[in-house]
């Protein structure tokens, strides 16, 4: 089905938002996939807060020219899904995991901070874990020290509340 010209520049628009306000690109090749896996796909894209679009290739192209997204452009070829995301890792991890269980949809690569990724490049993006849980692995050193001196601390009351209680029983024992 081919577009109209306002169609186009709409659907153009409509990317060059995503991809202004997006941190991550990540592109798949997902030929032969069922409509079924597809859903799925966007489900677990929606959930993460990724935005995924099946888009012509040249509107892609010209969505993202003048963008830090512009230095894929020559990778914009085949049947490609774009995942636009605000969370840095979170287009990455959706469409990684996705990739692990359907043999069908291929990564072709990404853009992240300006720089293009390979195959490799978006898995290792995946493999980071996301925000919340690295602020939780921040929150958990910050407190192990606190914690450990909570600890050595209530020992040393403990020995000392010991102390004190044996010449109180001598002295009741006399």
């Amino acid at each position: 089905m081919s577009l109209n010209r306002s169609e186009k520049e709409a659907v153009i628009s409509e990317v060059t938002s995503l991809a202004a306000k997006a941190q991550t690109l990540v592109m798949a090749e997902y030929r032969g996939i069922t409509v079924a896996a597809m859903d799925q796909l966007r489900v677990s894209a929606r959930n993460s807060g990724v935005s995924l679009s099946v888009l012509k290739n040249t509107l892609a192209r010209r969505a993202v020219a003048g963008s830090s997204f512009e230095v894929a452009a020559d990778q914009m070829t085949g049947p490609l899904i774009y995942g636009f995301s605000e969370d840095a890792v979170a287009a990455a991890k959706v469409v990684a995991d996705f990739a692990k269980t359907n043999d069908k949809l291929v990564i072709r690569g990404g853009v992240f901070s300006g720089k293009a990724l390979d195959v490799d490049g978006v898995k290792q993006l995946a493999s980071i874990p996301s925000k919340e849980v690295l602020l939780a692995q921040l929150c958990g050193l910050l407190m192990s020290p606190i914690s450990r001196t909570a600890v050595v601390l209530g020992a040393l009351a403990a020995k000392k509340g010991e102390g004190a209680a044996e010449p109180a029983a001598e002295a009741a024992a006399a």
